[in-house]
This record gives C-alpha cells, sequence and structure tokens, in this order.
C-alpha cells in the first residue's frame, strides 16, 4: 500500500503545473492543501495507477482511498473519488459506513463535496434507495459539507427523474439555512430534478420563494423557461 501511495504522489510533486499552483486557492473560501496540478492531469495519474490496483479486493482499494483522504490534499481526494467510483459495480450496503466517514471526517471544500457525492454516493444511493433516510440525517447536521452532501448526492438521480418527493423534503430540511454554499447545493439539486420535474418544481419554489433564500432560488429556476423565471422571481 505504501508503494502505491508513494509513487501516486511523486507523479503528483512531478506533475505541478506553477499558474495553477498559484490559482487554485482563489476557488475557495477555506485554506485547502493542494499540490497544483491540473485536474485532467490529476485523473490521468489516478487512471494509470487504478490500472495497477484493479484486481485487487474492494476493501484494500477502499483502504488505499481513505488514505488519499486522511493526506487533505485536494488532488488526493479527487484521486480517492474516482477510485470508489470505479468499484461501483461491487458497491454493498456496507461500503456506506465507510463513503458516510468520509464525509463527516474528510471533505472540507465544495470540490471534495461535490466530486464524491455526485458519482460515489449518489451512485450508491441509486442502488440502494433506503440510504436516502440518511441523506435526510445529513440535513440536519451542524456541518456544512454534510449538509450540501445530502443535497448534491442527489443531483444524478435527480436528472434522472428519481426520488422527487425525497428531494423535496431534503430541500425542506435545508430550506432557511443561512449558509451560501448549503443554499447552492439544494438549489442545485431543485435545478436537476427539474429537468425531469419542472412544473412541479416550479410550484415548490412558489410555495416556498417568500422565504427561500434568493441564492437557492436563483439556482432552481436557472435552466426554466424565461417565463417561469421572471414569475418565480417576482416579489
Amino acid at each position: 500500500m505504501e508503494n502505491i501511495l508513494s509513487e501516486i504522489r511523486q507523479a503528483l510533486k512531478d506533475s505541478v503545473d506553477e499558474k495553477t499552483k498559484s490559482n487554485s486557492q482563489n476557488f475557495f473560501k477555506e485554506k485547502i492543501k493542494f499540490y497544483g496540478v491540473r485536474v485532467p492531469l490529476v485523473n490521468k495519474i489516478s487512471k494509470e495507477s487504478f490500472a495497477i490496483i484493479k484486481d485487487k479486493p474492494k476493501e484494500y482499494i477502499l483502504g488505499l482511498c481513505s488514505e488519499l483522504w486522511k493526506s487533505e490534499y485536494l488532488e488526493e481526494s479527487f484521486m480517492a473519488c474516482n477510485w470508489s467510483y470505479n468499484i461501483r459495480s461491487n458497491y454493498e450496503t456496507k461500503d456506506f459506513d465507510i463513503f458516510e466517514e468520509w464525509v463527516n471526517t474528510y471533505v472540507n471544500n465544495w470540490a471534495s463535496c461535490d466530486t464524491l457525492c455526485n458519482h460515489t454516493i449518489g451512485t450508491f444511493v441509486e442502488m440502494y434507495p433506503q440510504y436516502i433516510t440518511k441523506l435526510k440525517e445529513w440535513a440536519k447536521s451542524d456541518n456544512r459539507w454534510v449538509k450540501r452532501a445530502a443535497a448534491v448526492t442527489l443531483i444524478i438521480p435527480a436528472r434522472k427523474g428519481l426520488f422527487l418527493n425525497e428531494i423535496f423534503e431534503i430541500a425542506d430540511i435545508l430550506l432557511l439555512d443561512n449558509d451560501d454554499l448549503v443554499q447552492k447545493g439544494y438549489g442545485w439539486m431543485l435545478k436537476a430534478a427539474s429537468e425531469a420535474h419542472q412544473n412541479e418544481v416550479f410550484d415548490y419554489v412558489i410555495s416556498k420563494k417568500t422565504i427561500m433564500p434568493r441564492t437557492a432560488l436563483r439556482y432552481t429556476i436557472e435552466k426554466m423557461p424565461q417565463d417561469l423565471r421572471i414569475e418565480a422571481m417576482k416579489k
């Protein structure tokens, strides 16, 4: 395990792009640890490294992912997200505890949150829908990233028209949250749901618009026709 991690970290150090290193912090309000490697190159290193371990047991791969998360480097978190998604066909219900630990313990920025939740955890929830009850618990957390995770986990399922009632339940829990990144997260979730359920999401917005933060509202209606956007934005 140590060998592959050392090789990955050396590859990342050898791939630092000075412009990326200079600009990366600008995308985050919180202090982030990063090497300064462009995302396409991170993904290339991730793919090449995964080819070496792809036949290892799932538990071994998830253990490597946990070690990558522990480093707190942004690029290593992306690689952990890629690897955990790569083994999606082998997900079992017991794996949720590992994913939840990552969210609770290691996720500390919107990029890591969204990459993990959109793909790994979103796919898991599609496979095991009973775990949406866990997302509703996350939505009540004191941790901004756990709350955002509750929403962004459902982005891709929402685009497929899935889980509309549960999406509205999670939006209700997060509705009055003061954190702009939480507002943007559940607004994005509702926007994704509107791709398959435009009328239902529009009706939801109209029913909540007197109390819904404008940030969340604008995210929600972004892809709707202009006449509906105008109606929703009326005071």
